[in-house]
């Protein structure tokens, strides 16, 4: 069993429990927008029972990829979800690909691989359900935890602003402004009008911390940091997870170290 990157591989591997091994194409730390695939990684897939994948143009490869692999199913895990379109740039009305950051959009990606496996081993269904529906609650709670820690943050200083726009999600739940430096990471090449812009807002909003994201410099940031005087709040983790021994192991990590990150910044470089 294949997903196209870290974060799809432990959902999904929540969902099959010991009844499937599920790995990743992309590696930890990689970037997933503009992954270029091995001849590893097709001799892989060639041997999956089925590929699981975001959709919603975030593998810009992955049908290129997909055609290299004949035979092989594969499953789209943001069926059913209402997408956030990109505001501007060249991605201007294309759907933000980042559905994941909310907790209520996981729960849908859950449902989805969860449909996936019975259909492909029905004789396990029963362990599939199970592990969904424990792992939904897990869900569940982390947004409640999520809702409470975030809501501490003062109406004022609720600026989310990031490297990539990949954060749409994470800010229409838990009601912040979201400020990004591009809009997709395959741009990640910041441009002197792009860091202006990010820098006239903070400046206007007097918005206490700025961020980026595990996958990318953080260069271009700090640089706005530096003309603001706002503070750099660190990287939060987004496209990937970290190694067993890195703070987000797993998606359920993710989130939480993404949201003590993100309250810590803002309450310290508010007081500050």
């Amino acid at each position: 069993m294949l997903t196209t990157f870290t974060i799809l591989a432990d959902m999904a591997q929540n969902v099959a429990g010991d009844a499937l091994t599920v790995n990743s194409i992309t590696r930890i730390g990689a970037e997933v927008h503009g992954y270029e695939p091995v001849p590893s990684d097709i001799a892989k897939a060639q041997n999956a029972d089925l590929i699981l994948y975001n959709g919603m143009d975030l593998e810009r490869w992955f049908d290129q990829f997909l055609d290299s692999v004949e035979g092989v199913p594969s499953v789209v895990l943001t069926e059913g979800i209402e997408p956030i379109p990109i505001a501007e740039g060249p991605y201007a009305s294309q759907p933000n690909p980042h559905a994941w950051m909310s907790p209520e959009n996981a729960l849908v990606y859950v449902e989805n691989i969860r449909k996936a496996f019975v259909e492909l081993d029905p004789d396990n269904a029963d362990i599939y359900n199970a592990n969904a529906a424990d792992y939904s609650d897990r869900i569940k709670a982390i947004d409640t935890q999520l809702q409470a820690e975030l809501a501490a943050v003062p109406e004022s200083q609720r600026y989310l602003v990031s490297c990539e726009g990949a954060f749409s999600y994470l800010a229409r739940d838990y009601d912040l402004q979201e400020i990004y430096i591009w809009p997709i990471n395959a741009e990640q090449q910041s441009t002197p009008k792009q860091i202006k812009s990010v820098i006239d807002q903070v400046k206007a909003n007097r918005v206490p911390a700025v961020f980026c994201e595990s996958t990318v410099s953080s260069e271009a940031q700090e640089q706005i940091a530096q003309a603001t005087g706002a503070a750099f709040g660190g990287n939060l983790y987004v496209d990937s997870l970290s190694t067993a021994e890195g703070p987000v192991p797993t998606f359920l990590d993710l989130l939480q170290y993404d949201a003590d990150v993100i309250t810590q910044g803002l309450l310290k470089g508010g007081a500050e």
